[in-house]
């Protein structure tokens, strides 16, 4: 092919360009055209397509994200907020903490290990960009029907995936969630966390200032894998007699990974780079415009000095690569020999592909050849901005008009017994251990809690034990109820999760799992959980930091269930004060925090008895959340509890039977006066826990609830091997356990 120069495209301004191919609109391209004055070359095409696609530009959700910011409640802990690599906040004593959730799955579906073991990469080198030492991961997930042929192929590869570039890092997996339902059969959400630790002084940002410093690509060479990973891109678009399609999920190696960490951070720690951008979705397009945009200059890159590892690449094709383990470095030039030179100890090969320049261009060239002049922010910050059409669904009002608190409910207490045992075997209430166990939780030994707890916790100075919590929730039936509420729910959800350790809720980061939005009732349910997410935020004091937005999520015209993805990061000043889920002290009293009311819509009980999707979810009262946690963190802290559960999906005996299991101690129940059994067993109400308290500390305990109005009562006791509901029925121990343990194995194993 002709080399196409920006003076080519100038004289030449009526040749045809597959501008409809990459993924633009015409519009898009007009657009395009204005900016430059003069036609594109192909090799701005291809940076503009892959830049201002959905995924890097978020044109369609935006809109709606800029609510994160403009409701965002005033945090004092909040460093480093939205539009960074990742959010960061302080933990105290002089630590920061960054952390981010994101999603590939798209890939994950097309090739379930590559896809998820990328995505582990992806995440953790965003948080290794902004200065940090990435400390563990997280991996919430979502799969078709538990017993879809499809669901064995795409499951066993994801998850063997994350293990294994998660474990090849070093980085334990310290939580997440695993749910099976048939909307997300040909869309599984393959979503990961990342978290760091760094001191306050050691955060460093995407940019490129100071004239003449020096542009550093280093970390493995750039090959052929991921082009059309973000965009619609392939290979043939612009080279025809070329290489056939060249995939488009990227090639992980996690031992590359590990060393390019270990590089970054001595490069950190000698105070050698000015500014850094990892590279993810959309390569060297994303990493030079970005650094470029948010610089105080322009940068001039010379593409042929890239390390290759197949040299028929064209120079689109370098641009538009999404191989993995690639890092790109600001450097001051008399601090470049020094930066080489660490990169050579790593074994990771590092080349000066460019400097910092005085204009406000990003210019590209080939072999002396100029391909690029472009204003970089127009590349990284200024695309298309859409206002879509949304509406509330017209189906919505008789899907919430099928009330699930009408179905028909257990004739007598063995038939009760019996949905007790459907539930906890069910695949998304059954045990997890088939997928955790694939997983390094322990690793580097500063994991203080992780699956199934109910959130992963994290040492993060081993002489004051200081530490952080996380935890990842999302329920798409309720948000498919109401994606308003359902938005709030999760948030709720993992806010509890985190103090029920014992761990102060801090700061938020959000996956938002959505169909097309070009349908204007996804688009309404995306406005929707937004809205709703926003607001409670601001409600709980707890700041959204960064996240992502994955859209077309869709079968044809069947979309996923909307599945907003929160997750929660906490302080706790002493981890050896946390509290664990475990019952494991006969004697100890059963106490239930909060209200329970009749709310089954979107229920666990609904979906496994029933098969039936309904009604209204549970309500959200975030005052009474914020309390909760008030009184959880304070009993752990003061030693009032042994032991904590929040109560979510299955209601009040799921989490009993998880915490019996998990401490190898039964419970005798009692039904409190004014609640049925089965509302007292199956209620998914929101703003509730259960806690283990011991004798001793009973009357403090419940004087601590009364002063600060939070209904408490007492439900039992442990004791013995089974589980008993006086009155009703009698499930021994081992019995749930074979039944809640082999429902995995059974279908995966």
């Amino acid at each position: 092919m002709t080399l196409d120069t920006v003076k080519h495209a100038g004289e030449t301004p009526e040749a045809g360009l597959p501008w409809a191919e990459l993924g633009l609109k015409e519009d898009e391209y007009a657009r395009i055209r204005e900016i430059l004055g003069r036609r594109p070359t192909g090799a701005e095409l291809a940076m503009y397509s892959v830049m201002w696609s959905e995924h890097c530009s978020y044109k369609s959700s935006k809109v709606h994200l800029k609510q994160f910011g403009e409701k965002a409640p005033a945090s004092d802990a909040l460093l480093v907020g939205i539009g960074e690599n990742a959010g960061v906040v302080d933990v105290g004593q002089g630590y920061a903490v960054t952390f981010k959730v994101e999603s590939h799955n798209h890939p994950s579906y097309i090739e379930p290990y590559q896809g998820a073991a990328t995505g582990i990469g992806g995440i953790v080198r965003d948080i290794l960009a902004m200065g940090a030492r990435p400390v563990a991961v997280m991996d919430p997930l979502r799969f078709g029907a538990a017993d879809h042929p499809d669901t064995r192929r795409v499951l066993p590869g994801a998850v063997a995936g994350i293990g294994g570039y998660g474990n090849c890092l070093g980085l334990p997996n310290i939580g997440g969630e695993v749910v099976f339902d048939p909307c997300y059969q040909g869309n599984p959400l393959v979503n990961a966390l990342c978290v760091g630790v760094m001191k306050h002084e050691d955060i460093h940002l995407a940019k490129a200032s100071g004239t003449g410093n020096k542009v550093i690509l280093y970390g493995a060479r750039t090959g052929g894998d991921g082009i059309g990973g973000v965009s619609v891109l392939a290979s043939e678009t612009f080279d025809s007699t070329g290489p056939a399609k060249r995939p488009a999920v990227q090639v992980g190696d996690p031992f590359q990974e590990k060393l390019l960490i270990e590089c970054t951070l001595e490069l950190f720690a000698e105070d050698l780079v000015t500014g850094i951008q990892d590279l993810g979705g959309a390569g060297l397009s994303c990493a030079t415009s970005e650094l470029a945009s948010a610089g105080s200059g322009g940068m001039r890159v010379e593409l042929d000095t890239v390390p290759l590892r197949d040299s028929s690449l064209s120079p689109e094709e370098i641009l538009m690569s999404e191989s993995q383990e690639r890092m790109c470095a600001i450097v001051e030039p008399a601090k470049a020999a020094r930066f080489l030179e660490i990169c050579e100890k790593w074994d990771v090969i590092a080349t000066v592909i460019g400097e910092v320049t005085e204009g406000d261009r990003l210019e590209i060239y080939w072999q002396g050849e100029q391909i690029v002049d472009v204003p970089p922010r127009s590349v990284a910050h200024e695309g298309p901005t859409y206002h879509r059409p949304y509406a509330r669904p017209g189906w919505l009002d008789a899907l919430q008009a099928d009330d699930a608190g009408a179905l028909p409910r257990p004739a007598d207490s063995a038939e009760l017994r019996d949905q007790v045992l459907r539930l906890v075997g069910s695949p998304n209430q059954a045990a997890k251990s088939w997928v955790t166990d694939q997983y390094d939780k322990y690793v580097i030994g500063n994991t203080v809690l992780a699956q199934p707890e109910d959130s992963g916790m994290i040492r993060i100075d081993e002489e004051t034990n200081l530490g952080v919590a996380l935890a990842t929730d999302g329920n798409g039936r309720y948000a498919k109820l109401d994606p308003y509420a359902g938005a709030q729910l999760a948030l709720a959800e993992a806010y509890r999760n985190v103090a029920a350790t014992g761990a102060r809720p801090l700061a938020v980061t959000d996956c938002l799992n959505f169909g097309s939005p070009e349908d204007p009732g996804v688009m309404w349910q995306f406005a929707e959980a937004c809205r709703g997410l926003a607001d409670a935020c601001r409600t709980l004091g707890t700041p959204v930091t960064g996240g992502n937005v994955s859209l077309y999520n869709q079968t044809g015209e069947t979309a996923i269930h909307p599945t907003p993805v929160v997750g929660v990061l906490g302080v706790i000043d002493d981890v050896t004060r946390r509290t664990p889920m475990a019952f494991r002290e006969e004697g100890q009293l059963i106490h239930l925090l909060g209200d329970t009311r009749e709310e089954f819509g979107g229920s666990a009980w609904s979906q496994v008895v029933h098969d039936h999707l309904g009604g209204l979810p549970p309500a959200v009262d975030l005052e009474r959340e914020r309390l909760l946690a008030e009184i959880l963190i304070a009993a752990s802290r003061d030693g009032m509890v042994d032991a904590a559960h929040d109560l979510s999906d299955g209601g009040l005996i799921q989490a009993v039977v998880e915490s019996c299991l998990k401490g190898g101690t039964g419970a005798r129940l009692i039904v409190p006066d004014g609640l049925t059994p089965f509302t007292f067993l199956f209620s998914e109400s929101a703003g509730r826990a259960v806690v283990a308290v011991p004798r001793s500390e009973e009357v403090r305990f419940n004087d601590m609830c009364a002063a600060r109005g939070m209904p408490v009562a007492r439900i039992g006791v442990l004791d013995g091997d089974a589980i008993e509901v006086q009155g009703e029925f009698t499930l021994p121990l081992n019995e749930l356990r074979e039944i809640h343990e082999r429902t995995l194995p059974a279908l995966f194993g």
